[in-house]
């Protein structure tokens, strides 16, 4: 038998092309919909718009948190945590994945 009797119209070369192809694909798409950088980004994003309404907060909204700056100081964690989060996908990124090869034998 050829060697691209599975794949008719392709070599083996092709086949080869195609799989390292998906498989950079593959490790893109897994490091771009990484939980942490989604978390990441959303906690930092929140946390902007929640410490800028912290930032200069009215009467009430002191006389309701028994005079906290809730908000600047919940703004300011939020910040930290998203920080946080991003730091780890960059020090500790997604590793490749591994697509199990078939036996050239088989």
């Amino acid at each position: 038998m050829s060697e691209n009797s599975g794949h008719p119209g392709h070599s083996g070369h092709d086949v080869q092309r195609e799989v390292s192809e998906l498989e950079g694909k593959s490790t893109t798409a897994s490091r771009l919909f990484d939980l942490r950088l989604i978390i990441g980004g959303l906690f930092v994003l929140y946390g902007v718009i929640v410490t800028i309404a912290g930032i200069n907060p009215s009467d009430s909204s002191l006389d309701k948190s028994e005079g906290i700056n809730i908000n600047l100081w919940t703004g300011i964690g939020m910040l930290l945590l998203g920080i946080f989060f991003l730091g780890w996908v960059k020090l500790r990124p997604v590793p490749p994945v591994e697509i199990a090869k078939e036996d050239e034998g088989a």
